[in-house]
């Protein structure tokens, strides 16, 4: 029996991407290197801050640190720029906690990122967990994040449905023992999903409600 909801939050509740880019690329820029395009990024995020500046920095490693610094000072002032929510996001969060469904998320974003978007673009939804990257607790794919969550909600993993966007989301899910659904409005695509263990894929965030009889 579902009791619980676990979102992945970059591509699956809001659309980051924008401010993500204008931020990464500046701190690129301020180190005399080449930036991407915005939709570029797509592929480019996903593992958290030190992944994307060492996947942005291309062949000068040397530089990853340093332009994740950069990054993360910025970003951390500037994650409410551009970002929005997805359409019907809001209408599903509230619809979940109306019939009685925790609700809970998971990001490979710095925790204090994590918490800041969804204060602000989510401040009357009763998020029973909200968890950004933290020391100590390694970053989706792995499952010990999402097992954390279980664990402080006191529900079963198999309880859990697990939405995300991307191939570190839905390897996690299936990893954690939860339920994991692919979301089609997010940065990447259909197959990537299904190929990485997504039992169900939905294109509209209202589309969950009939898929599991919610």
């Amino acid at each position: 029996m579902i009791q619980a909801v676990l979102f992945d939050l970059d591509g699956t509740l809001t659309n980051t991407i924008d401010d993500i880019a204008t931020a990464m690329n500046r701190a690129l820029r301020l180190h005399g290197l080449p930036g991407w395009e915005t939709k570029e990024y797509c592929y480019l995020v996903g593992n958290g801050a030190k992944i994307l500046a060492q996947r942005a920095v291309r062949d000068r490693q040397d530089l990853a640190d340093a332009v994740q610094a950069e990054y993360q000072a910025y970003y951390e002032k500037h994650t409410q720029v551009k970002t929005q929510p997805y359409d019907g996001i809001p209408e599903l969060l509230h619809a979940l906690a109306e019939r009685g469904l925790k609700l809970a998320v998971l990001s490979n974003k710095p925790d204090a990122d994590t918490k800041n978007v969804i204060s602000h673009f989510f401040p009357d939804v009763p998020f029973s967990v909200v968890r950004g990257q933290v020391e100590g607790v390694p970053v989706k794919p792995d499952k010990a994040g999402a097992l954390l969550v279980a664990e402080q909600l006191s529900i079963a993993p198999a309880d859990f449905l697990y939405l995300g966007d991307t191939k570190v989301d839905m390897t996690c899910a299936c990893s954690a023992g939860m339920n994991p659904v692919g979301v089609l409005w997010g940065f990447r695509t259909a197959q990537e999903l299904l190929d990485n263990g997504a039992k169900v894929l939905i294109a509209h965030p209202m589309e969950l409600l009939e898929k599991f009889n919610l």
